[in-house]
Formats: structure tokens, C-alpha cells, sequence
């Protein structure tokens, strides 16, 4: 295996049946629903976490049917959480389409978002476990915190690494992790192959998530969806930026400040530049393959199989996209 499509081909009947667990929980008789529901599952992405869950639980020898489920209620508190952000960031567009609230609206994105976090929790009782609705709605509710906590940190040219990790560990990680943990579940696996799997998870949405805010500067807007500069112009303080702010000259520290602090891109060119002349990207890069290699020694307990294999390499791909 080399490529993110050679891990869907190793589980796609997995995807193929966890797909239409999605098309039948997303059905309802509110017409609205229908629709944004099909408009935002449509507009594509590679429904990562979904698939972490199964791989996890392929890994962990899991032979029943609950996992689509369960990966079905991953991706909907996933989508549910993108639809609100997108109210909070105002933005325009994802995965280069128009965002939900740019076509219907605000109010009835933060209704559908909400349709879709309550048909979530619908879903996990049906599987009757306890330990699971535990670490999905302790997930959802880290994920709520973490939000706030960046609306928090907007236009704040003082947040440190630290910081920045306690945002993106609750806002992201805690999603990978709990998919990554519920696989392992579901197969009953022992403490110590649970922690593994929860580690790894961890991890892996750390590295991810890494990856995202520097591409939020060196990406081409047509491969990723939106535009170049977004965190910026909302004030978000990300790793490229924290690091740019310690190692610049002080006319440039006060450029980046003052780009932070009145959340202005428009002179986005000028702070690329000033990243990449003190390898801010190149710093964030490594801090995301650490979290990536972290992830795989995670997974040393895992009996070998190519679902396993996939799992690994997942975290070389974590920090190797382009999107």
C-alpha cells in the first residue's frame, strides 16, 4: 500500500455498507433536512475519521456489523461540527463548494447541525454500550470546549505551543481518538490494545490538524477548497504563526501581530514570505511528523495484518498531503 485509495480498497465492502447506513439515517420527513443533508454529504472529503474507526476495529479482528454504525455516528458529530464552525468563521467555502450557511443560511445550518449531533446520540444507544456513550459524548463535549476555547484565543498574538495544542487536541485529536478507541472496543480488546488505540488516535488528529493550519498558507486554494489565509483572516493564531512570532525580526513580529490582532490578510503574500524565510513551515512540518511517529509506535501492540499496515500508513500520509 502507498496511497490513501489503496486504504479504502482494503476495506471498501466496510465503506460501501457503511454508506448506506449513512443515506438511511440521514432520511427524514423535513424536506430541508433531506436536502442540506445530501448538499453536505455530497460535497465530498475523504471521511477520514469513519474510516479510522474501521480500520481500527479490522485491525482489532472485529467480525461483527456494529462498526459501520458506529463509523456513521463519527462522520454525522463530524459534519455537525463543520456546519458550525463554518456559522462561527463566516466562511464562504469547503471543499470548494459554497458552505451550508452561504446557500440556506445561518439559522438553518446551526437547526441541521443540531439534527445531525441528536441523530448521532439516536444511533450509539442502539448498540447498547455504556463505554461507548461515555467517550462519545465526553468527545462531543471536549470537541464543544475546544471550539470556544479558540473563539477565545482569536486575535491573540501571545498563545503559545501549549495553548495552541490544548485547542487543536479538543477541537480535532479528541475525534480521532475516540474513533480510533471505539474500533478497538468493539472488538473487546484488552486495557492495553485499547490505550494503544486511543494513543494512536491522538496522535494522528494531532499530526493532522498540524498539517491543516500549514496548509492554510502553502496550499493552492482550488486543491484545498478554500482560500489561502482563512485562519488569518479570522485571528487564528496557528503553529506556522506561534513560531513566526518567536524567531522574526521586530519589524516583521510586528507585521504578524498586527495581522493577527485585526484578523487582516490582506497582506497575506508579506507574511508567507516572513514565515518561510525563518522556516516557520519547515518547524511545523517536523512537530507534525512527531505526532505522526508517535501514532505508529502506538500501534506496536497490534497484531501485524494489512489493516494495520494501513493504520501506519495513515500517519506517513498525515503529514505528507497536500490537501
Amino acid at each position: 500500500m502507498k496511497t490513501f485509495e489503496d486504504i479504502q480498497a482494503l476495506i471498501q465492502d466496510d465503506i460501501a455498507k457503511t454508506d448506506q447506513v449513512l443515506v438511511e439515517y440521514l432520511s427524514s420527513d423535513v424536506a430541508l433536512i433531506n436536502q442540506m443533508s445530501n448538499y453536505i454529504i455530497g460535497a465530498g472529503g475523504k471521511r477520514l475519521r469513519p474510516l479510522l474507526l474501521l480500520l481500527c476495529a479490522r485491525a482489532s479482528n472485529y467480525q461483527g456489523e456494529h462498526h459501520h454504525l458506529m463509523a456513521v455516528v463519527i462522520e454525522l458529530i463530524h459534519t455537525a461540527t463543520l456546519l458550525h464552525d463554518d456559522i462561527v468563521d463566516e466562511s464562504h467555502s469547503r471543499r470548494g463548494k459554497e458552505t451550508a450557511n452561504e446557500v440556506w443560511g445561518n439559522a438553518a445550518s446551526v437547526l441541521v447541525g443540531d439534527f445531525l449531533y441528536s441523530r448521532a446520540f439516536e444511533m450509539m444507544v442502539k448498540i447498547d454500550s455504556m463505554q461507548i456513550m461515555t467517550i462519545l459524548s465526553k468527545a462531543t463535549n471536549e470537541i464543544a470546549q475546544g471550539e470556544v476555547l479558540q473563539l477565545l484565543n482569536c486575535q491573540n498574538a501571545t498563545l503559545s505551543e501549549a495553548e495552541y495544542y490544548q485547542v487543536i487536541e479538543r477541537k480535532t485529536a479528541v475525534l480521532f481518538q475516540a474513533a480510533a478507541q471505539i474500533g478497538g472496543l468493539l472488538s473487546k480488546v484488552d486495557k492495553t490494545q485499547e490505550q494503544a488505540l486511543k494513543d494512536y488516535g491522538l496522535h494522528l488528529g494531532n499530526a493532522f490538524q498540524i498539517i491543516d493550519d500549514v496548509l492554510d498558507y502553502q496550499s493552492d486554494s482550488k486543491i484545498m477548497g478554500k482560500e489561502v489565509g482563512d485562519d488569518l483572516s479570522e485571528g487564528k493564531t496557528t503553529l506556522p504563526m506561534i513560531y513566526a512570532l518567536k524567531n522574526a525580526s521586530a519589524k516583521d513580529k510586528q507585521l504578524l501581530e498586527d495581522a493577527i490582532n485585526n484578523a487582516d490578510n490582506t497582506k497575506i503574500e508579506q507574511v508567507i514570505n516572513i514565515l518561510q524565510s525563518v522556516n516557520a513551515f519547515d518547524y511545523t512540518r517536523k512537530q507534525a511528523q512527531k505526532s505522526a511517529d508517535l501514532a505508529k509506535k502506538s500501534l506496536d501492540s497490534l497484531q501485524d495484518s494489512d489493516y494495520k499496515d494501513g493504520l501506519i500508513l495513515l500517519c506517513d500520509l498525515s503529514f505528507q498531503r497536500k490537501s
